[in-house]
């Protein structure tokens, strides 16, 4: 707590910084995704791994993105920061505007200032995305004497206290260990770390719990949740686990097959899902609430070939709800009320 106190005073002034200097202040949307698409270029076909998506983030606001695997999330907010692998990966259409400025206009080395700092990225595996042969104190003092002009000893100091902030201890000797002499759990630590070193705008976290334990789970989502509160920062929040959805988010994407099937409030999307898809991920939650069937619930058949895209609605083959239109294109969205819509021809709700 005394280290989150001490940075209270360190973050208002790059809420002031970043808040009334620079960029169009009168914006209601930090982040604005128009007709998002890409695709991957392979020796084995074209690869549509994401379909002509919209979405926007407000500032201050958490955006949470689920789906299974492949369905397009972390495909979706990496093109946000150009960080696809070109060959393959190419974006195909659509604008990114942060900010007031579109991201996908900007040279390498502009989008270098903003990665990391403006933007932030606490990414799944941090066994990959750690230099093996640099110590994570090293790694996290590059980072803030890179965008915060710190020398050594001001980076080497809040080094230590971003550890401390994440649960890392003794932070000090910390700072000399390498990857390796870390377990998974500390590792990822150090990257959520990483990721808040600069106080971004927006922080994309892709699945940034997923090798913690529930209690050190809790501890980091709180973490970040007053991190947020302090500096005004916007979060995307990918993840597979809808608990963590309902108690860390204001507003839920869901991703199938490279498209946004359905978007609303988190309240909204529980109590009233829409979409079959939505649905079935939520009947695959089991309740405390509710006697356990013999079998538990899962969506049946499996993704559609990205590389073999139907003309009509992708979940088509996995639907309970279908029916013969489906088939000839996909469906565009409906709106339910002013903070919900989905793409379905059943209204199944």
């Amino acid at each position: 707590m005394m280290v989150l106190k001490k940075y209270q005073i360190e973050f208002s002034y790059f809420k002031n910084k970043w808040l009334y200097g620079g960029g169009n202040n009168k914006m209601t949307n930090l982040l604005e995704v128009k007709n998002l698409s890409v695709k991957f270029f392979t020796r084995e076909g074209i690869v549509s791994a994401v379909n002509n998506i919209t979405f926007s983030v407000k500032k201050g606001e958490t955006v949470g993105i689920v789906g299974e695997s492949g369905s397009g999330k972390s495909v979706s907010v990496m093109s946000i920061i150009q960080l696809i692998n070109s060959p393959p990966g190419k974006i195909v259409n659509g604008k990114i505007n942060f900010n007031g400025e579109d991201l996908l206009k900007l040279n390498i080395n502009q989008i270098r200032n903003i990665r990391g700092n403006l933007i932030s990225m606490i990414f799944q595996d941090p066994m990959s995305n750690l230099n093996p042969v640099l110590t994570i104190g090293d790694q996290i003092i590059e980072v803030l004497k890179k965008h915060l002009k710190m020398d050594e000893n001001q980076a080497r100091s809040r080094a230590i206290d971003l550890l401390e902030m994440t649960g890392i201890s003794p932070a000090k000797q910390r700072l000399y260990d390498y990857p390796h002499q870390i377990s998974g759990g500390m590792r990822q630590r150090v990257m959520i770390a990483m990721g808040i070193a600069c106080n971004p705008k927006l922080l994309i976290a892709d699945e940034p719990t997923t090798a913690l334990d529930v209690t050190i789970q809790a501890q980091i989502i709180n973490v970040i949740k007053k991190i947020q509160k302090i500096i005004g920062m916007s979060i995307i929040w990918i993840t597979h686990d809808l608990g963590v959805v309902a108690g860390t988010v204001d507003r839920v994407l869901v991703m199938y097959g490279g498209n946004i099937v359905e978007e609303a409030s988190v309240k909204e999307l529980f109590k009233n899902p829409r979409h079959p898809y939505t649905i079935g991920l939520l009947r695959s939650i089991p309740r405390i609430d509710r006697e356990l069937p013999g079998k538990l619930f899962s969506i049946k058949g499996l993704p559609p070939n990205l590389m073999n895209y139907p003309e009509g609605c992708s979940f088509y083959s996995r639907c309970d709800y279908r029916i013969n239109k489906c088939l000839e294109k996909p469906p565009e969205f409906r709106t339910v009320n002013t903070d919900h819509k989905f793409s379905c021809y059943v209204n199944v709700g």
